[in-house]
């Protein structure tokens, strides 16, 4: 389920799900959304601040269904990842968002909203951020005011099994598909699962965890972002533990797998629609998926 492209003259709301923003990186947010010809508006809590998240769970949940609500926000923003979207995701207003689909763009954390959505929904959005620049900020723009289908190029990378598969691609930060076990994430038959992280010593307790809760099992084909830090061993951290990692818990899938792929916790990365029909092609190295609207 995909919501209507931007145009210029839209409204957009901009808010924090998870841990809080500078007020400096909020307003660079602002300022990129309005170079697009767009009507950004900061939430009412989104520079809140309690602990490490934007305020209470009631005041950021508000602000997050305030936008899905509100027939004249045509997408919503995170401002920032950083923890707490999933202590919200129960409450999201899902009636708003079967009647009125409107894209969702934020990374990190805020896969847990991007799960939940499309769980509940089957709703499309956007994995990645605004106002970085580059190309991040021309994916994203692009994702939310054209139609016509992206495709990424990956890096050579040994994180790789050859194939062609198609699917909806699903996923994002790898602790966060990881937090769903259990919590409402159905099996992925007919998925293409996209997975990134950022540092974290227990991405091999992940992959084992979605295997044995038999998650994995239908998956069409992997796609593998920026596992930039990630070490499946404390003792023995490097990227070759990364990579034997990978090639131990989904080689054996029988599907095609693409890793070095430029989105994630990288520098300049591409913004990647999630919820959308998708194909990778492991021997082109591409990843061709559907716009996040329609």
């Amino acid at each position: 389920m995909r919501g209507p492209r931007l145009r210029p003259g839209d409204r957009v709301r901009v808010v924090s799900p998870a841990s809080f923003p500078s007020a400096e990186w909020a307003e660079q947010v602002m300022e990129t959304l309005a170079g697009w010809g767009l009507r950004p508006e900061l939430g009412e809590h989104a520079l809140d601040r309690r602990g490490f998240l934007a305020g209470s769970d009631e005041d950021r949940l508000a602000d997050v269904n305030a936008a899905l609500r509100d027939p004249g926000v045509r997408a919503v923003v995170a401002a920032t990842g950083g923890a707490g979207a999933y202590r919200i995701v129960d409450g999201l207003d899902l009636a708003a968002v079967r009647a009125d689909p409107k894209p969702v763009v934020g990374f990190s954390d805020i896969t847990n909203l991007h799960l939940a959505l499309w769980t509940a929904t089957g709703s499309a959005g956007v994995h990645g951020c605004v106002g970085t620049g580059g190309r991040t900020d021309e994916s994203c723009r692009r994702l939310l005011f054209e139609t016509e289908p992206i495709t990424l190029w990956a890096e050579p990378s040994p994180v790789t099994v050859a194939g062609r598969a198609t699917g909806v691609l699903v996923g994002g930060n790898a602790v966060a598909v990881s937090n769903f076990l259990g919590a409402g994430l159905p099996r992925l038959d007919g998925v293409m699962l996209c997975l990134e992280g950022p540092q974290n010593p227990h991405f091999d307790r992940m992959l084992w965890g979605m295997s044995r809760a038999g998650l994995l099992d239908g998956i069409r084909g992997v796609a593998i972002g920026d596992l930039t830090g990630l070490e499946p061993s404390v003792a023995e951290p490097g990227p070759d533990q990364v990579v034997a990692v990978v090639c131990e818990r989904l080689g054996g899938l029988g599907v095609p797998i693409l890793g070095g792929l430029p989105f994630g916790h990288v520098a300049d990365q591409v913004c990647l629609p999630v919820g959308v029909d998708a194909t990778l092609d492991a021997h082109a190295g591409t990843l061709t998926a559907d716009s996040a609207v329609c």
